[in-house]
């Protein structure tokens, strides 16, 4: 099974290369390469069996290029008109995001649901920004209304397709706009008809993006001029914007910026406080006990606890890997079978990229799964039990060495000192700022509790001074040349 989701992955990668999808009539020719295995079932010896992989690795390549392209054509489906660019269009249609404002105005997602611009072709899920409005007389700037997800509000909009620029090893932006499913991207027209309707939109992700927008707004608030204010929020939510940049700078020169978003660690410390506490409180009923081994039903309530936590963070990928993964191995403790961690990684692997055949196309994507691969390398089938400074310090060495060829391929830099300063920030912030941090965003939907989170804030000030100390020394990165084609004369 393990040859065959690396199969669909690699046909998925190399879909996502290609500039122009190809035909999709031949999918079923996966299923037909499958018959002759079905029929070598019973066959043995070496050379049946190289042939049985051969075969089911070529299928799985197939299906996942025929996966990929099925989504893909979907997707693009959905797209705006070039007739209809720069032009105003009416919609209805309900906040779809967590609204980020900046001194220029707010930008947010948004779902269409009713064109009422006579003729007009608008995809269903759209970006927006609504800019503040200048008085030319007075300078005087009108910000936008307050917007929350799921408000439901009547637009005056003027769309283009997405597009951004083709410099070499930059940001691209079109990628990055079809793997969100943004089809179209645009802007509130001021004099054009702007008004919020009396009826909201109701679904369970704009409830989880409410939440989510009150924790982040309450913590800003809690945390009023305090410089690391956005890290908390990063932690708390995966929410990123309010990080400035030179912040960001020191923790990729000290290869720490894995931990300002919410990471599978961070779930993972959670799901287990969970487990403990539920493994704890179960087995003290012998009546819930008898029914169900507080092992499995522990192993349930921690599953539960990380999909609420990577819902809480945006469902990136890192959280998605987690939670499937912690996910397996309740489903084999439920069942009573055991599954090795290859197997589990495997699994999570297929659902990520079943749900989501774009996340290839992150960095994250790789790092994650290689960073799960490289620690289930070094503890997997290891008899004995380690010290306290090896079983800490053999994962860490394992990632750093195991990984450098792919930040070094991806963003032509490796970070030296990462070692160092991940064997202080790893256990700092995932151990003491997180759970303080969460905490206190809970807790502070009930109650004023501002002092835990600035509690949190404090130890997290102490890490990034020690952290920005080191991002100072010289050579701090070890950087490499982009790889390039060189052009033909």
């Amino acid at each position: 099974m393990r040859i065959a989701i690396l199969g669909f992955l690699a046909g998925i990668f190399w879909l996502q290369q290609q500039a122009a999808l190809p035909a999709i009539g031949w999918w079923p020719a996966p299923l037909a390469m499958l018959l002759p295995v079905w029929l070598m079932r019973q066959a043995s010896g070496r050379m049946v069996r190289v042939a049985r992989y051969a075969i089911v690795a070529i299928a799985s390549v197939a299906a996942g290029v025929a996966w990929a392209t099925w989504r893909a054509e979907n997707r693009l489906a959905d797209s705006l008109p070039r007739d209809w660019e720069a032009r105003d269009v009416e919609v209805i249609g309900a906040i779809a995001s967590l609204p980020q404002v900046n001194e220029r105005g707010t930008r947010f997602e948004f779902d269409v649901e009713k064109i009422l611009t006579a003729g007009a072709i608008v995809p269903r899920h759209i970006s927006l920004s609504w800019y503040a409005e200048t008085n030319r007389k007075t300078d005087e700037v009108t910000p936008p209304p307050p917007l929350a997800p799921g408000e439901r509000w009547h637009f005056t909009v003027r769309l283009r397709r997405p597009h951004g620029t083709m410099n070499p090893h930059g940001f691209d932006f079109e990628a990055w706009a079809l793997e969100r499913n943004i089809r179209a991207t645009g802007y509130i027209r001021i004099k054009g008809v702007n008004e919020r309707q009396a009826v909201a939109a109701d679904s369970f992700m704009y409830r989880v993006d409410h939440l989510r927008m009150a924790i982040r707004d309450q913590m800003l608030t809690a945390l009023t001029d305090q410089p690391y204010r956005g890290v908390l929020v990063a932690l708390a939510i995966g929410e990123q914007s309010a990080i400035p940049p030179d912040q960001w700078k020191v923790f990729w020169r000290t290869g720490t910026g894995h931990l300002m978003s919410i990471s599978g660690l961070h779930i993972t410390m959670v799901a287990s406080l969970i487990y403990w506490v539920a493994f704890r409180l179960w087995a003290r009923v012998p009546a819930l006990a008898l029914r169900l081994p507080a092992q499995r039903a522990a192993a349930f309530a921690g599953a539960l606890a990380a999909l609420c936590y990577a819902l809480i963070a945006g469902f990136s990928v890192p959280t998605q890997r987690t939670f499937f993964m912690l996910a397996a191995i309740a489903l084999a403790l439920g069942f009573g079978r055991g599954i090795s961690g290859s197997r589990i990684l495997a699994w999570a692997l297929l659902a990520v990229v079943l749900m989501d055949p774009w996340a290839v196309l992150a960095p994250g994507f790789w790092l994650s799964f290689g960073a799960v691969a490289m620690i289930f390398y070094v503890t997997a089938k290891r008899t004995g039990v380690p010290s306290a400074l090896s079983g800490a310090v053999k994962p860490q060495r394992a990632v750093t060495l195991g990984l450098l060829p792919m930040p070094l391929a991806l963003f032509q830099e490796v970070s030296v000192i990462s070692p160092i300063a991940n064997a202080f920030a790893i256990p700092v912030v995932s151990l003491v700022v997180v759970p303080i941090a969460l905490f206190g965003a809970l807790v502070g939907q009930f109650l004023a509790a501002d002092w835990i989170l600035q509690l949190a804030h404090l130890v997290m000030q102490f890490c990034y001074l020690a952290l920005a100390w080191l991002a100072d020394l010289p050579n701090a990165v070890w950087q490499s040349h982009a790889p390039c084609h060189s052009a033909k004369a």
